[in-house]
């Protein structure tokens, strides 16, 4: 299978900062298929999360998103935290899995599409191959988001798993918090793996800072004010 090939006009920066030196070209390629692994419910729900974040730079103002599935992990108005009008979703439930792959294959063939989303448990080399085909001809994205632990050969040019951790609150105050992930690329083709913390606030991406960080920069912060005023 030869390299994949990233054209100019179909790359875009998703904001995930120096994540984004592991794609080709520091770019994360569009026109392309991703897969993303999640063993269990909580990492599903929240991979959803994870992808709903990079839709959100990826739609833009007028950008449309296929959505399919036959047991949906994310919950509609939940996409308003990520800056994603619910409307601009079109969610597709199916009884059936192997019609998710259908679905799936025929909605990647719209250019008109900025990302098609599927679910699904199972996934060989040869239905793959099919959907990045797909995906080479419209331009638009793919992202499959597999409920299993079983790992293998796919033609999808990434491979994806996210974990969630802990939220961070505002300054303490009780609530839900911030979404943060443990993000780790195992495969990027043309690129290379890796793992990142990042969380999910004013509507991009950061990285995540340890608490004692943290500490120091406000520390740091707090000095440097007092020496301006010193100054002033």
């Amino acid at each position: 299978m030869q390299g994949m090939q990233v054209a100019q006009s179909f790359v875009t920066d998703l904001g995930l900062g120096s994540l984004s030196g592991a794609f080709p070209g520091g770019s994360f390629p569009l026109g392309a298929v991703h897969e993303f692994m999640s063993p269990v419910a909580e990492g599903a729900a929240s991979t959803a999360g994870f992808i709903s974040g990079l839709l959100s730079s990826l739609m833009g103002d007028n950008g449309t998103v296929l959505w399919i599935s036959t047991s949906r992990t994310i919950f509609p108005p939940a996409l308003r935290s990520f800056g994603i009008q619910p409307d601009r979703v079109v969610f597709v439930n199916l009884k059936k899995e192997k019609d998710v792959l259908w679905v799936m294959d025929e909605a990647l063939k719209c250019g008109a599409l900025s990302a098609v989303v599927g679910e699904m448990k199972d996934i060989n080399f040869t239905e793959s191959r099919r959907l990045q085909l797909a995906v080479e001809q419209s331009k638009s994205t793919g992202f499959i988001l597999r409920n299993s632990a079983r790992l293998n050969t796919t033609a999808c040019v990434s491979r994806w798993r996210i974990t969630p951790l802990a939220s961070e609150l505002m300054d303490d105050l009780p609530g839900v918090g911030f979404p943060q992930w443990r993000v780790e690329l195992l495969r990027m083709r043309n690129g290379r793996s890796g793992v990142w913390d990042l969380k999910w606030i004013n509507e991009r991406f950061v990285p995540v800072i340890g608490r004692a960080a943290r500490m120091l920069t406000n520390v740091l912060d707090y000095e440097g004010q007092l020496e301006t005023k010193k100054v002033g």
